[in-house]
């Protein structure tokens, strides 16, 4: 397939790039400086610097990845319209892409998987959580939900969209794990608050192989939860992080200190969901990574 990108220089990106390159599919890739990028992507990959670009090239299916890091910056009301903005704005491009392909009598992609994440069902204490659970109203629901609405404007040209929501994406080089490594590795880690918030994850192995198994069912549509079967709380994280490194992980950080440094922002730590699979599964995709102590393991070992 001809399979068009967005975010595909990232994180997730750069690795679901190189596993749909070896299964030999063409790559068309946006980002906002294509020659800057063009070292970290398989070669032969088609870089434009905008979704829209791509009107005389049709892709057969999209991966929208794209978005502003939500935990990059303490959460001013401009820097929330920058978050609600980075998602959006390119995901509308994507709907209109499909509109203006479908208008000009050729066929809009025949899927969507766009990036979501599990700040859709807000603070959802020890509730299980499937696809099914009714959300808590705060501000990563809001942005999610605006996210997905704008997603799923594609269904009326056609396109099958699947709303992926996901947990925290664990590998080395990057993602959350690069961010938490330097204290543990000092011995300086530990729990945040009282550690009993929920923190769904998965393996970025997982997910792209998630990725390219949602390309390809056909009978998944809509919310799919993009997370390991085996969600952990946060003060067990924090346990079995301090023991693949064999370093003590006693020291917390009181959730007084996390909400004067990030304000609003400290829900992300703070707060979570008991995050289940469910549709996953239940499609038949099977995990490499089922629980946190076999994912560290490789990703650390």
């Amino acid at each position: 397939m001809r399979v068009l990108i967005t975010g595909g220089s990232g994180f997730v990106g750069q690795r679901l790039c190189q596993r749909l390159n070896e299964a030999g599919h063409r790559l068309l890739v946006v980002s906002r400086d294509p020659e800057a990028v063009r070292s970290r992507l398989p070669k032969g990959a088609d870089l434009r610097r905008s979704v829209l670009d791509f009107v005389d090239s049709p892709p057969d299916a999209i991966v929208n990845l794209a978005g502003e890091s939500i935990a990059g910056r303490r959460w001013s009301d401009n820097q929330k319209k920058r978050l609600i903005d980075s998602r959006v704005n390119i995901t509308r491009d994507l709907v209109i892409l499909c509109e203006q392909l479908k208008q000009t009598g050729g066929r809009a992609p025949q899927v969507m998987v766009s990036g979501s994440a599990m700040g859709y069902y807000g603070d959802q204490g020890d509730t299980e959580v499937t696809e099914e659970t009714p959300p808590h109203d705060e501000f990563a629901h809001r942005l999610c939900k605006r996210w997905e609405d704008t997603a799923r404007e594609a269904t009326e040209f056609g396109t099958r969209v699947v709303l992926l929501r996901l947990g925290l994406v664990l590998d080395a080089g990057g993602g959350s794990l690069q961010k938490m490594l330097p204290p543990f590795k000092l011995g300086l880690g530990g729990r945040f608050g009282d550690g009993r918030q929920f923190m769904p994850w998965i393996h970025r192995e997982d997910l792209v192989r998630a990725i390219c198994f949602l390309l390809e069912h056909d009978e998944l549509e809509g919310p799919v939860n993009g997370s390991a079967p085996h969600p952990v709380r946060n003060a067990e994280f924090a346990r079995t992080l301090a023991k693949q490194l064999k370093r003590p992980a006693v020291l917390p950080v009181p959730a007084i200190v996390l909400e004067t440094a990030f304000g609003e922002m400290a829900r992300l730590l703070l707060t979570g969901a008991d995050m289940r699979p469910k549709r996953l599964q239940g499609a038949g995709f099977q995990f490499k990574f089922e629980t946190l102590e076999a994912a560290l393991a490789d990703i650390l070992g």
